[in-house]
């Protein structure tokens, strides 16, 4: 442990590190892209349970590594992992405000929506996406 931090740690020091964190395919951070799923805390140790765009993205040990890396930099961390999962699946849906205006990715969403709710399809489509 360094020093005596770790009891001051919390999830926002902990989201704080993860937003300087990228795919490198991607312009926007992991968190705003909703990549991550939760972050637990045990004394000095961090782990953060994430997913990542596909399952056969190219770059998921550069991004894991990244991650790690990142949250061993904020004080009171000795120690962190990071698990990939792939359940519940990522979708657009799952991204920030901004980071859907940054990639261009509301207006397709808005217009599936609306597309689905003329259908009649609406709970359907929410259920899915």
């Amino acid at each position: 442990m360094k020093g005596n931090q770790a009891t001051d740690l919390t999830e926002e020091d902990i989201y704080s590190a993860l937003r300087e964190c990228y795919d490198p395919e991607v312009p926007v951070d992991i968190v705003s892209l909703g990549l991550v799923y939760g972050v637990t805390i045990v004394d000095d140790w961090v782990g953060v349970k994430m997913t990542l765009t596909s399952p056969g993205c190219p770059a998921s040990n550069v991004i894991s590594q990244q991650v790690k890396e990142q949250l061993k930099k904020i004080p009171g961390v000795g120690d962190a992992d990071v698990r990939i999962v792939w359940q519940p699946e990522w979708d657009a849906s799952r991204m920030s405000d901004e980071a859907k205006k940054k990639l261009g990715v509301k207006q397709e969403v808005e217009n599936r929506l609306q597309m689905a709710e003329s259908s009649g399809q609406t709970k359907e489509y929410r259920t899915q996406n």
